[in-house]
């Protein structure tokens, strides 16, 4: 009879506790300890007769039944192993751990998943634990990175619910957006993350590019999919050193994630309950104005401003306009609309502000995630099962999503040379509806934008006309601008989406030298997206229906043969060969009907005409070789020497073999030399590497596609280029690792220098060629700067630890050359069509510089205005505004303990860096923010500056000028200096207070540990950034465009509570 090896542990477990009621038993409970900063040491292993019996909790607790007299073993990686025994039951026992040389070692995960010492590492690596990234307990992981790794910057869009982020290392080494993020590693296979949007941000207003032009929605990717709770490191592999081995799919650096692992329990499973509850509400508001209401600046017969809805006895409408330089709000009534009636008012009614005609919108958001996982393990077999159910309801009106994620994690020693890992992460996630984003009318930003003080959101509630629901909506001040009620509940995209990411490892040890790892993986998302739009809309007057089927498909086999021998007492040598296979497949199936035949049903089956049906197809392989040699001299100098050859399907047969390698070593300094008593550890590091990176599919060779008329095909507007090269990153990096006062105060520094070249762009041609765009290789971008990480425990005694921890990186970028031979500017990616914010590459420039039209001055500065009309001279070539990246980024966290409490607080920020912020041009022309109050008394307004005179000279401008044309030409849309900002911010990041039940108590209660904790997230931000948020980016495609804002969604500030339990 078979048996499950989940229970087969169980009954092991269960049989050893079954002889050991043969002898007298004892219980013994405590802590162990750093004996350095008395800090908690989690995953220790107990032992007995040195067998394994039991292991520290994430708190350092535990609680074993042994027998009386008996030796127990504490043994931890990087410190001494203690030895104690105890004739009698003993609790609160609290036990020091030295560590090795007093220095702690961690041990490192790094590329190909092979674990090393941190001392004999040549190059950066950071390290985040699995405590760190559930300080503040995000739902999605990326946000826990946020300000604790020096060199680490996360982008993210304000998109919605699932907010998907651009992760990128030591800056941008590509002139292409989309091909600078870091590759993600999850228990040693990459991650396939998939598309995310599924529109562009250069829809302007109602969409002038075209009716079928999708508008921004985040759907998320795979990065989302891996749960919190289940991850036990990150490490993030900064340089080309540290990744090289991973070939070109880690140019732009890696994350390592490992996840946790089945560890044996004494009493069989152990179990872990972890709930959250977090609610979410808006961070930041711009400035409204709410002392003037909807019109324009026209007067009645007796010279007063007014307002009118419709034509009245009092003027001519003026209640069409989306602007709000109307009448003050003075006590007075005009002609309104009337919602009873759905049309203008018989009878005057009082002019009065709504504050929260916008606000009013918004609600509280929610998320509830519950977990619960069960490990355990025999001495042959280990196991790790959990389950994650989160639901999330958003701040905007039925948005959210509900995702489950299952995982299972599985390690069994066959014989004594044969050992199997098996993980596998299964991920179903689904929405209803997820916000549309950007500067046009599908986006509850764009009703943001044009919603007026003077009226009321609840005249938009019912959102369809009586007897006409579903044909017609209630949008009575313009027809471009929709029913905010009906963005939210009739214009949904929604989404079912399933990953799965599974891997399945062999070792086989031959000998103590000789090992073999066979290792093969899969990652795969699947996503149905669907997009309804009912009649009467701006863009679909007879209802919109998209359907999109995308498959995502990448795996990956690696076989590894490795060596490890002590030659002589001095030399260590280990030394590896291995291969791999990825192969890659992507699949996208579009239907869309351009107008339903019968309103509010949603099939392709009710398309008003015949359904447009697209199919796209990607495919790549790369075949790679690769090597390496790790010597070390007496455990104080080590050398790495690493190579790869890849060969890419996406590149043309003569140039698809690239080859790269890379050089690091490691000085142990304070091995090395004597030196002073305060250095406890010292430790130098160099290293040089080179990688390579490939093209996207299809590139090389001519394709045609498929037309709309019956057996013909469409030519391709791109050129292809049949003598593509691959990219390459060559960069050197040196740093110091030093610790001082026995460990109390640690830094880490490290310079990095850069440069990519060859790069893989699509840049424009002249149309009269007959291709609108070619494919080129061209660029070489420079990039260098300093990281520094300090940690320190300024106070640390039995009962109380104060540790803190800083991080600051700036990184230097500059473009040293664009396409051979070609020196003028280079249009890398645009805001929103023609005239408004360019990035643009130019020699002697930086990837991210902001350009635009900006203001006219003088030598001394000031603007200059135009004697005839008083507004501001206008520019005829762009100019650069600013770049979007900042200058320098830092992170401060601390953490207290005293006894069972502990409160941490994380504070980060930036400075430096714009921001070109569309909303704020167009609600500073439509007079909506409180900076627009100026000149509102009489109408007019002189612009600050001076005016040229005939002979050259210059004079104050004195033209007066209507306050709506003045803002409305000032801040225009093309005007990217006035309506770019200063993109430095202060965040509190993250705090969290947390009680741990003393263990006495928990443990009559029948559980391990327990304990409750109050957390929040982006509580509080200092900046001078007008609008909501200035960490945010454009979505545009597949990439997030930094530096542009455009119909913002606001960001959220977090509160939550978390419970854990753990039996």
């Amino acid at each position: 009879m078979g048996f499950s090896p989940v229970w087969g542990f169980s009954y092991t477990g269960l049989s050893s506790a079954t002889e050991w009621k043969t002898q007298q038993k004892i219980t013994v409970s405590g802590s162990l300890v750093n004996a350095a900063d008395q800090s908690p040491i989690s995953g220790a292993t107990i032992l007995l007769d040195g067998k394994a019996i039991a292991s520290t909790d994430p708190n350092g607790r535990f609680s074993i039944e042994v027998p009386a007299g008996k030796i127990v073993s504490f043994q931890s990686i990087g410190f001494q192993s203690h030895q104690q025994q105890w004739t009698a039951n003993a609790s609160q026992v609290r036990i020091a751990l030295t560590a090795v040389d007093e220095n702690i070692q961690e041990v490192i995960v790094t590329a190909l998943g092979i674990k090393r010492e941190e001392k004999s590492l040549g190059y950066a690596v950071s390290k985040v634990s699995g405590e760190q990234m559930t300080e503040a307990t995000p739902s999605n992981w990326v946000d826990a990175m946020k300000g604790k790794v020096a060199g680490l910057n996360i982008t993210q869009a304000s998109s919605g619910p699932l907010n998907t982020a651009r992760i990128n290392l030591r800056g941008d080494r590509s002139l292409d957006p989309g091909n600078n993020e870091a590759l993600i590693v999850v228990d040693g296979i990459p991650m396939v993350s998939g598309s995310f949007s599924s529109g562009v941000s250069d829809a302007y207003g109602a969409g002038s590019s075209g009716q079928d032009k999708d508008i921004p929605i985040d759907f998320g990717n795979g990065l989302g999919d891996i749960n919190p709770d289940d991850i036990e490191s990150i490490s993030v592999l900064k340089g080309a050193a540290a990744t090289a081995l991973y070939g070109s799919r880690a140019g732009n650096g890696a994350l390592i994630i490992t996840t946790k692992s089945g560890k044996r329990n004494q009493r069989g499973i152990g179990i872990s309950v972890n709930s959250n509850t977090s609610f979410q509400s808006i961070l930041k508001w711009p400035e409204f104005q709410y002392e003037y209401g909807q019109g324009n600046l026209d007067r009645n017969a007796n010279g007063e401003q007014y307002y009118s809805y419709g034509l009245t006895e009092d003027g001519k409408n003026t209640g069409s306009t989306s602007s709000a330089y109307g009448p003050k709000f003075n006590g007075q009534s005009y002609f309104q609309y009337d919602p009873n009636t759905e049309t203008g008012g018989t009878s005057r009614t009082p002019w009065v502000p709504y504050t929260d005609g916008v606000k009013g919108f918004f609600q509280t958001g929610a998320t509830y995630m519950n977990s619960v996982s069960f490990d355990g393990g025999t001495e042959k077999f280990s196991s790790r099962a959990s389950l994650t159910h989160t639901s999330n309801s958003w701040i905007m009106p039925n948005t959210g999503f509900k995702r489950i994620v299952a995982s299972l994690n599985n390690t069994a020693s066959l014989t004594d040379k044969l050992k199997l890992n098996m993980k596998v992460n299964y991920t179903n996630k689904s929405s209803d509806n997820l916000p549309g984003t950007g500067y046009n009318n599908q986006s509850i930003a764009y009703f943001m934008i044009f919603q007026n003080p003077s009226i009321s959101l609840d005249w938009y509630r019912p959102m369809w006309k009586k007897d006409r629901e579903n044909i017609q909506q209630i949008h009575p001040f313009s027809s471009y601008i929709e029913n905010p009620f009906v963005i939210a509940y009739e214009m949904t995209n929604s989404l079912k989406s399933h990953g799965i990411d599974g891997m399945l490892q062999g070792i086989y040890t031959f000998n103590p030298k000789w090992e073999f790892m066979l290792r093969s993986g899969i990652s795969m998302r699947s996503d149905l997206r669907e997009q309804r739009r009912p009649w009467d809309t701006a863009n679909f007057p007879k209802g919109y229906y998209k359907q999109q089927d995308l498959i995502y498909m990448e795996s990956n086999t690696d076989a590894l043969l490795s060596f490890n021998d002590q030659i002589n007492e001095a030399f260590n040598i280990r030394a590896s060969l291995g291969g791999n296979l990825m192969q890659s497949d992507s699949k996208e199936d579009v239907g869309v009907a351009r107008g339903l035949t019968s309103p509010g049903i949603y099939k392709l089956s009710n398309a008003l005409t015949s359904p447009i049906a697209e199919n796209e197809i990607w495919q790549k392989e790369i075949q790679s070789v690769f090597g390496m040699v790790n010597l070390a001299w007496r455990d104080r100098i080590f050398v790495d020497v690493t190579a790869r050859n890849d060969w890419s399907s996406t590149l043309p047969s003569n140039n698809r073999s690239y080859f790269y390698p890379s050089v690091s070593s490691s000085f142990v300094l304070s091995d090395l030399f004597t030196l002073p008593q305060a250095i406890s550890f010292a430790k130098f590091r160099l290293s040089w590497a080179q990688v390579g990176n490939d093209a996207n599919p299809y590139q090389t060779m001519k394709y045609f596609s498929s037309s709309v008329f019956p057996g013909s095909a469409e030519a391709p507007s791109r050129l292809h280029n049949a003598n593509l090269k691959p990219e390459i990153s060559t960069s050197t990096e040196s740093g110091l690792n030093i610790s001082l006062f026995k460990n109390r105060l640690t830094a880490d520094i490290n310079y990095y220098y850069n440069r990519s070249r060859n790069q893989i762009l699509v840049v424009p041609r002249d149309v009269t060629t007959g291709y609108s765009s070619e494919v080129i290789n061209g660029g070489l971008i420079e990039n260098k700067g300093w990281e520094l990480s300090l940690t320190g425990s300024p106070v640390r005694n039995t009962d109380f630890q104060w540790n803190s921890t800083v991080t600051w990186a700036k990184n230097y970028n500059k473009i040293l050359e664009l396409t051979e031979g070609v020196e003028s500017p280079q249009q890398i990616i645009a805001s929103s069509g023609s005239g408004a914010a360019e990035i643009i590459a130019t020699v002697g420039g930086s990837t991210g510089d902001l350009w635009g039209y900006g203001l006219v001055r003088n030598e001394q500065g000031q603007v200059i205005y135009d004697a005839g009309t008083g507004l501001p001279i206008r520019p005829q070539d762009k100019v650069k505004i600013g770049n979007a990246f900042a200058d320098w980024r830092g992170g401060f966290h601390n953490e207290f303990r005293y006894k069972n409490v502990s409160i941490s607080a994380l504070i980060d920020g930036q400075y430096g860096g714009i921001v070109y912020s569309q909303t704020h041009h167009k609600m500073t022309e439509q007079g909506k923010l409180k900076h627009t109050l100026r000149g509102r008394e009489t109408g007019k307004i002189v612009g600050d500056g001076v005016v040229q005179l005939a002979d050259g000279s210059f004079a104050p401008n004195t033209k007066e000028v209507n306050i709506n044309t003045y803002y409305g030409d000032y801040y225009r849309r093309a005007n990217v200096e006035t309506n770019s900002f200063d993109a430095s911010y202060l965040k509190l990041r993250e705090v969290r207070l947390e009680f741990a039940f003393p263990h006495t108590l928990v443990t009559k209660w029948g559980m391990n540990s327990a304990s409750i904790a109050f957390f929040g997230r982006d509580l509080f931000m200092i900046t001078d950034f007008p609008m909501y948020d200035p960490e945010t980016a454009a979505l545009n495609g597949a990439s997030i465009m930094p530096g542009v804002e455009m119909g913002q969604m606001p960001s959220t500030k977090t509160f939550g509570m978390n419970l854990k339990v753990n039996f």
